[in-house]
């Protein structure tokens, strides 16, 4: 029976019976599963109850983990975690009725430790999420060592349907972005046509050092994407209080924005970036679908 749980964990938790059939009994399979120690999560594939969804999922359809479970297994951030595992098939293999639950997807995919690659789960989410979850993930992606040629080369490579998003995204994605919550941030101006701003950029001048989340030089306007996670206490206010004294009084405007701000009220945002910079408020139906 521990033999079995072994042999499962040593293949990432999922196995199918004829995998475990090379290693250990046909009974202590049995005895695992009338024991709970292991689940069959389709015909001939058992896993550990632990298993990560994702790679159980995918391994019950016969498929690979990807899309945005893809981007979670690599450790890209992702703004909204999906609520079913996405799972990618070949395009010529039916749905098995017996699968765990997924978001199915049909293509010929490079794959690597059960998921899709990492330069191909930037693409499949640039084709299949708005910008603002998109570039999340490509920016996540960079920061955690995805080489931006690379992935710009890849999309190249990209036929078909979407083709000119793909390149699009994948040509604005900039792994100084520190969260995914800046991305989202950043994804708003690009989608209002707001040029000029840079992120992370560093104000250093007589013993002073920040950062601002995005900025734009010419016209000292920062913006910052403020969580309640790194502002949430006494010291945290009293570093702040000084930190935004500090670049104001060197000639910097800082429009703050919570979360609540950039994922449930983009055209507010927009609109006040817009007085900031004395331009009027752009009309644009992606944010109004956002």
């Amino acid at each position: 029976m521990r033999d079995v749980t072994e042999v499962l964990g040593r293949r990432g938790g999922t196995a199918s019976l004829a995998e475990l059939r090379t290693l250990v009994s046909a009974h202590a399979v049995r005895t695992a599963l009338a024991a709970g120690h292991i689940r069959r999560i389709a015909k001939g594939v058992y896993s550990l109850p632990e298993a990560p969804a994702a790679l159980a999922a995918a391994r019950s359809h016969g498929g690979v983990v990807s899309h945005l479970s893809a981007a979670q297994h690599w450790g890209f951030g992702v703004l909204d975690r999906p609520t079913l595992p996405h799972v990618t098939i070949p395009p010529d293999r039916a749905r098995r009725r017996a699968g765990l639950p997924c978001h199915l997807h049909w293509a010929d995919v490079p794959m690597l430790d059960g998921a899709t690659t990492p330069i191909r789960t930037v693409l499949d989410c640039i084709r299949t999420l708005p910008l603002r979850e998109s570039l999340a993930v490509s920016d996540s992606a960079l920061r955690r060592g995805v080489d931006r040629d690379e992935l710009l080369d890849a999309a190249a490579g990209i036929r078909g349907p979407h083709r000119r998003r793909i390149l699009h995204v994948a040509a604005l994605a900039d792994g100084r972005a520190e969260s995914v919550f800046e991305s989202a941030l950043r994804a708003l101006v690009i989608e209002a046509g707001f040029d000029g701003f840079v992120p992370q950029v560093a104000i250093q001048d007589d013993g002073f050092s920040a950062r601002i989340d995005l900025g734009h030089l010419r016209l000292q306007l920062g913006l910052e994407a403020d969580s309640f996670e790194h502002h949430g206490t006494r010291p945290a206010l009293v570093r702040d209080c000084r930190r935004y004294t500090n670049l104001t009084v060197r000639g910097w405007r800082i429009l703050r924005f919570s979360w609540e701000d950039v994922m449930y009220d983009p055209e507010w945002v927009v609109a006040t970036i817009a007085r900031a910079l004395g331009l009027p408020s752009p009309i644009n139906p992606l944010l109004r679908a956002a």
